[in-house]
């Protein structure tokens, strides 16, 4: 009978524990805004994507004999240094469901529940989108998984019975799955802010059809009891919104690719006209306005610079938005690679600005009101406490507690006196640091602060390129640099004690706010003043001595350098160089070659971190072209880059490799853009007749543009790295000219436009012939146009141009960067025709 009475109590007591936490869950007001249960406050969250659980990402934990566990446990760390409180991952129902639409208790589902508790550990709260309908093989082939979404696939899936049946007999399964780790049912998690019931369906058929879809899977998760707001793609076909609406959901989830995807580089240029504006086309309707928006996936593909996340995050709140997740988080396992999603980047170790754009960006959804609007580009750059520069490449929040920045700011805070937290990259008037890792200050007590310095990433390849796991994209590298810190409260001098474990640095003072420094945790504290605090003290959400790097990789010197194409005849050129090694090099020079004499050694200047410079002298750049080597020297050996050879003192150098630059006199056109050059970068929509032709008469080629359909089809070319060299000669021309002609035997019209670093752009349209030729236009004549958004963004429903705020005037061509074209169709769409206007393209020149 005791035995009886102590196994009911157990069941009474210790099994409902787990259920009773008070329940926060949240609600969707009349107006359509996310509140909190129980204190009515609007529910705001930013984070990631993260997929360490299922898939590629999985599999390549398995390949590289990585604990996924140890994988999350380092990654949400991380998390929790930038800011995150939310999570979402569309579970990749294929691996954990059968194809009855059963629940498979297995490994991923195991490592997904894992994923959730170190989130909420942390303070992360999450949305769950329990169907994916992928397969599980991105970026490789699928394999035989064996759940409902192999068998129908996707578009069966929105209307097949069966597999209707099946989703309805998944989600209800999905929401009773108890986690082992938390002991709470997901539809009872009070972590769990909303489910999103698939990712990305794309429905055909009736509005009517689709509400009845989605209603279907609504009513199997509200069986469970589940009183959570349930949300539903509707940025995909928006032609069936109505569906959308009139169905039993709370929300609607949206994504945004601003730069498209999938550009195989980085994507170059003021990019912030892009992200100016979220402007969905049923905003008004009265129903969507009852609906709470949240953003299931957003990223700037394809750019590798820091000053844009804020700037989208800022069109978010505008448009209504209380939740996003950026896609998607690289586990840093494997993030040297960037193989999961190579049109994404995004780590704290591998792209720091990138990660503390995102920090910002947080902040942003945290403390910019919903709906306000600070006007159009270029205004909205500043905004609240927070600024974007796109010619400084820079995010940076200011607030009386906060300095945030992603580089070098000269920004002073309105009271570094009461200053509780700094996190950067690069020089600021609080911090300087010549490492190229994030680092982070976080005022503990009076006089005493924790830091946390990350290792250097150094990105020795384009990062969004055709990447492979034995592709090195980006090294580590633990290097002792010079830092200072200047914070009234920590005083002229202060003490550094290491508190990462196997940090061997001893405890030291510093010297007038300044020291050298290893990557690490320290505890910082000002002369005289004692603390109870150490290394396994807890602090909010983290413990004093965490830390999470890689290990150094780099195993060689890498000597980054672009050389400019041309330069103008009678002029010096500057030489920058970035020269990645494991210690400072012995020596650094720049060798030139030098026609009917011996070699001419320059001296490389050290100017901080990994950079150096020169100039070469004018009178030194004779003849046509010239070329050079950088030598390194690093114990006792010097060699040559970019051969990677030991310097030969004797006899021919090879020839084939080394830098090499044309010299041309000043007037001579100054190429902004050349087919056979710069065809690869170019951007414009996919064109599966577009080819590249080359011209055996003049030794040329041509870019052969033939559009499918008859409407405008826009063109964008970043020329900044090609002009370079010839700065000084563009206020000497006076024609922007285009060298091609007209396919099919049809005359065309384009516009060319010139676009500026402040985002103006200046245009003009002529027209073209058969005929191959020279087509120009004065620079004089070039007017204010509007800015075309390049690549094409996802979702498809947002605007195709934008009109900025910038006034009207002249072109500046000091300020020009990027080229636009469009072919603009002279007839009316006719789908008799089966050629439309197209244009070859050889060269687009001032001349």
């Amino acid at each position: 009978m005791k035995l009886v009475l102590t196994f009911l109590l157990l069941i009474f007591f210790v099994k409902p524990v787990a259920y009773s936490q008070k329940s926060n869950d949240v609600y969707v007001d009349k107006d359509g805004v996310m509140r909190w249960g129980n204190t009515k406050e609007e529910v705001k969250g930013f984070g990631v994507n993260y997929t360490v659980p299922f898939a590629y990402a999985y599999r390549v934990a398995k390949q590289l004999n990585v604990s996924p566990e140890k994988a999350i446990d380092d990654d949400v760390y991380h998390f929790s240094r930038l800011g995150f409180d939310l999570y979402r991952v569309h579970v990749w129902d294929t691996e954990i469901s059968d194809t009855l639409g059963n629940l498979l208790e297995n490994e991923h589902l195991k490592l997904l529940d894992y994923a959730l508790k170190k989130m909420k550990d942390r303070g992360i709260r999450f949305v769950l989108t329990p169907i994916a309908y992928w397969g599980n093989g991105w970026p490789e082939k699928d394999e035989k998984t064996p759940g409902f979404s192999r068998k129908y696939g996707k578009a069966a899936c929105l209307t097949n019975p069966d597999a209707i049946k099946a989703q309805q007999n998944y989600l209800s399964q999905f929401l009773n799955h108890v986690n082992p780790y938390t002991g709470v049912a997901y539809k009872n998690e009070p972590d769990l802010i909303a489910f999103e019931i698939s990712n990305e369906p794309q429905h055909g058929g009736k509005a009517s059809d689709v509400t009845a879809f989605i209603n279907g899977m609504v009513s199997s998760m509200r069986k469970t009891g589940c009183k959570k707001p349930v949300f539903y793609n509707i940025s995909h076909s928006i032609h069936l919104a109505q569906g959308y609406f009139d169905a039993d959901i709370q929300g609607g989830t949206f994504q945004w690719y601003p730069t498209g995807l999938q550009a195989k580089h980085e994507i170059m240029g003021n990019l912030l006209p892009n992200v100016d504006d979220y402007k969905i086309p049923f905003a008004a309707n009265p129903r969507f306005k009852q609906m709470a928006k949240i953003v299931y996936e957003f990223d700037a593909a394809d750019v590798g610079r820091s000053y844009i996340y804020p700037a989208m995050a800022r069109s978010f709140r505008t448009a209504g938005m209380q939740l996003a997740t950026h896609f998607a988080y690289d586990p840093t396992f494997f993030a040297y690679a960037n193989t999961e999603y190579d049109t994404h980047y995004m780590n704290l170790i591998y792209t720091p600005q990138k990660a503390l754009s995102l920090k910002i960006a947080s902040e942003v959804f945290h403390n910019i009101p919903l709906y306000k609007d600070f006007g159009k580009f270029p205004a909205d750059t500043s905004f609240g406490d927070f600024r974007v520069s796109y010619g400084q490449d820079l995010a940076e929040m200011v607030t009386k507690e906060k300095f945030i920045y992603t580089n070098h700011t000269t920004t002073i805070p309105p009271n570094t006196e009461a200053l509780e937290h700094i996190s950067g990259s690069g020089n600021s008037t609080v911090v300087k640091y010549e490492g190229t890792g994030a680092y982070f200050l976080d005022k503990l007590e009076n006089g005493v602060w924790r830091l946390e310095i990350l290792p250097d990433a150094i990105w020795v390849q384009d990062p969004f390129g055709f990447n492979a796991l034995d592709k090195v994209l980006t090294v580590i590298n633990w290097r002792q640099w010079p830092m200072s810190v200047r914070l009234p409260d920590l005083g002229e001098d202060f003490e550094i004690r290491p508190l990462n474990q196997g940090n061997d640095t001893k405890t030291f003072d510093t010297q007038k706010q300044t020291f050298n420094i290893t990557p690490g945790t320290y505890l910082l504290s000002k002369k005289g003043v004692s603390s109870k605090l150490n290394a396994t003290s807890k602090w909010k959400n983290m413990t004093l001595n965490e830390f999470v790097a890689p290990a150094t990789t780099l195993q060689k010197t890498y000597v980054l350098h672009s050389p400019a194409k041309e330069i103008s005849a009678g002029e010096s050129m500057p030489v920058k160089v970035q020269i990645v090694s494991l210690k400072q090099p012995e020596a650094a020079s720049i060798k030139l070659f030098v026609k009917d004499a011996q070699p001419v050694h320059i001296d490389l200047e050290h100017t901080g971190g990994y950079q150096f410079s020169a100039r070469i002298p004018a009178e030194l750049l004779k003849g046509d072209a010239f070329k050079y080597c950088i030598l390194v020297k690093e114990n006792g050996v010097e060699k040559q880059y970019p051969s990677e050879q030991e310097n030969i003192k004797v006899g021919n150098n090879d020839q084939e490799k080394l830098f090499e630059t044309r010299i041309l006199t000043k007037s001579s056109p100054i190429t902004l853009f050349s087919a056979a050059a710069d065809h690869a970068q170019l951007l414009r929509p996919y064109l599966k007749t577009s080819r590249l032709t080359p011209l055996t008469e003049t030794g040329n080629s041509e870019l052969n543009i033939n559009p499918e359909k008859a409407e405008d089809y826009a063109m964008r070319y970043n020329f900044k790295n090609n002009i370079a060299g010839r700065i000084s000669d563009l206020l000497s021309k006076t024609k922007l000219v285009f060298h091609g002609r007209a396919l099919n035997e049809k005359p065309c019209t384009i516009q060319l436009a010139l676009i500026g670093k402040d985002g103006s752009v200046y245009g003009a349209k002529m027209n073209i012939k058969p005929e191959n030729n020279p087509y120009a236009v004065l620079l004089e004549d070039l007017k204010k146009t509007d800015f075309i958004s390049l690549p094409r963004p996802y979702p498809g429903f947002l605007p195709y141009s934008l009109d900025t705020t910038l006034k009207a005037g002249n072109i500046d061509l000091m300020n020009i960067e990027t080229l636009q074209i469009v072919i603009i169709p002279t007839q009316k769409a006719d789908p008799s025709q089966k050629t439309h206007a197209g244009i070859a393209i050889q060269n687009v020149n001032l001349e």
